[in-house]
């Protein structure tokens, strides 16, 4: 396998040669291998942990593409001024989080004016499964099919949030969350403010698409 730029590190170099490749030319495993030098087997496994790290995503015809971690800063700045606009229109805090394996990191935190809120700065990291965006990322859906999914005090006491997903190509690449003291989400974060997250999420998505 020709690698131009090859560090000595073989699975790094082989791992940078696949992103390379599937960026200009989108394919499935057995052309990988072909286009690359590597076998069947070799291409599978690393490529399948790429996209295990967010790094490639796989189509329904089994091509792999660039993934979703390549597009979250182009999504957290389209994200920041509809959050933005959510949280004025709410008076709560917002966030927008994506998936880091088995944890889950704030990439925009729009906080509420009120003295008492619930906030989460930029860079945080939280484990999985608590709280909303945690269920939305994970990919659980409401029965009911609203779009939205609620958490009560699930992750924090006295902390409640409503979720919505962000997709793109079909997945879920981000959750927009409003996060609020549970005295001011009654009779439940999801009746207060779940359309308004939903909509957040369009927009996010729509814009994404443009």
């Amino acid at each position: 396998m020709a690698e131009p730029f090859a560090t000595g590190v073989g699975v790094l170099d082989r791992s940078v040669a696949i992103l390379d490749c599937v960026e200009s030319n989108p394919m499935g495993t057995s052309d990988l291998a072909r286009a690359l030098g590597l076998t069947v087997s070799t291409a599978h496994r690393l490529a399948t942990a790429l996209v295990a790290h967010g790094l490639l995503r796989r189509d329904a015809a089994g091509c792999f593409h660039l993934g979703p971690r390549f597009a979250t800063s182009a999504l957290a700045e389209t994200a920041q001024p509809v959050l933005a606009e959510l949280c004025a229109e709410t008076g709560e805090s917002a966030q927008l989080w994506v998936r880091r394996a088995d944890r889950r990191l704030c990439v925009v935190s729009i906080e509420s004016a009120e003295e008492l809120r619930a906030s989460q700065p930029v860079g945080s990291l939280l484990p999985f499964p608590r709280g909303s965006a945690a269920q939305v990322l994970l990919g659980e859906q409401n029965p009911d099919g609203c779009g939205w999914v609620e958490s009560v005090e699930d992750r924090a006491p006295g902390v409640g949030s409503v979720s919505a997903p962000v997709r793109l190509h079909g997945d879920t690449v981000a959750a927009v969350c409003l996060s609020a003291p549970t005295q001011r989400l009654r009779p439940s974060p999801g009746r207060c403010f779940g359309s308004q997250v939903v909509a957040a999420a369009a927009r996010i998505e729509a814009a994404l698409r443009a």
